[in-house]
This record gives C-alpha cells, structure tokens and sequence, in this order.
C-alpha cells in the first residue's frame, strides 16, 4: 500500500498513528506529496480527485480517501482491539469525538488558510467565525475529559491530533490555559510512542 502524505497534515497523522497502533505502519510505502488549495497537482489528481492528503493507494490500485475511511480501512486488517469499536455506545462515543476532533481541524486549517492570503483578501469575520468553533469544540472536549481515561480509539487519537495541531500552528491561542483537564489527558496520550513518532516537524 502507497499513502500519499505530508509531515506537516495532521489528517496524515491520524492515519499514521492508526497504522502504528495496528502494527501496519511497517506495510505502508510514504509517499511525500505536496498539495495546496491554490497549486495544481495532477499527478496526485489522478490517485485523489480531491488533491487532497491523506490518501492510501491499495495493492489492487483503488485509492481511497480521506483519512476517516483509511484509518477504519487500517483497522480492518489487523487482529488485535480495533480502534472503531463495533457496535454498541462505544462506537459512537468513538466516532462522535472523531467528528469533534476533525471539526477542530477543518475549522483550525481553514482559519490557516484565511491567515496567509494577503492582507487584502483576509476577511476577519471568517477567522473569527472559524475560532469560535474551535473554542466551542475545546470547551466541549473539556466537560468530557475526565471521561477519556486512557482509551485508545479513533476518537481519542483524532482529539489527540487535532490538540497537536493547536499546538503546531496556534500555539497563541493558549489552550491550556482554557482546558487544564484536557490538557492533563493529552499530556499523558501525546506521550504514547505512536503520538510521539508523529509529532509535526519543530521549527
């Protein structure tokens, strides 16, 4: 299997961290792909129509896309605990905060994306707009942290990205600060060796 990427996605690391959990990371040839909203890719076009990371190339030459889907792809191949649970409140605890996580990150890259057009074309009602949401699912994730625990799911590693990625490109906001019961869990699971091989590039 091919997964096309980039170090810096922090849906790229979600799958990353998926395939170290599950043993796979060894079965997946990294393929680094540049991608931006305002340059054309067509050779990535080809794989993904969307031109977007992550996306996962499959022995048979079917890709698939995004990084929902590659991670419970992932999960399907391996024999130990899945990271989706199957059925039941756990699975959509799981997924809830998967959606929650990735809410976090559509909202913090488009905020990304507003903030390096030039200044002309900044409108800052949508940076506002796009902040607040991210405040909103913070302190969300913030009333549930006592109930994380030290569960590995897809829910908990999205949440777990997502904070990584305040980190790498919003270490302004303070998060901390905001959230000390989230940040004493995410202290504690940015620490596991999956988290921790995946940490965005410093500097």
């Amino acid at each position: 299997m091919k997964l096309r990427y980039s170090p810096t996605s922090p849906y790229v690391r979600k799958v990353m961290v998926v395939a170290l959990e599950t043993g796979l990371d060894g079965k997946l040839e990294k393929i680094e792909t540049s991608v931006a909203p305002t340059k054309a890719n067509p050779d990535m076009a080809k794989h993904n129509p969307l031109v977007k990371v992550p996306a996962l190339v499959l022995d048979t030459g079917e890709t698939l896309f995004d990084s929902p889907v590659i991670c419970e792809y992932l999960d399907s191949l391996h024999g130990g605990t899945k990271l989706f649970p199957a059925s039941g409140p756990a699975r959509w605890t799981a997924l809830r905060r998967q959606a929650l996580g990735d809410g976090i990150l559509d909202a913090a890259i488009l905020t990304r994306y507003e903030s390096i057009r030039p200044d002309a074309y900044k409108w800052p009602d949508w940076i506002d707009g796009q902040m607040t949401k991210v405040r909103n699912a913070l302190g969300a994730a913030e009333a549930e942290a006592d109930r994380l625990g030290g569960s590995v799911d897809i829910g908990t590693i999205t949440l777990g990205c997502a904070l990584g990625y305040l980190d790498f490109r919003f270490s302004s906001e303070g998060w901390r600060a905001k959230c000390p019961k989230l940040a004493k869990w995410y202290e504690s699971f940015s620490a596991r060796p999956s988290m921790a091989a995946t940490a965005p590039p410093k500097g």
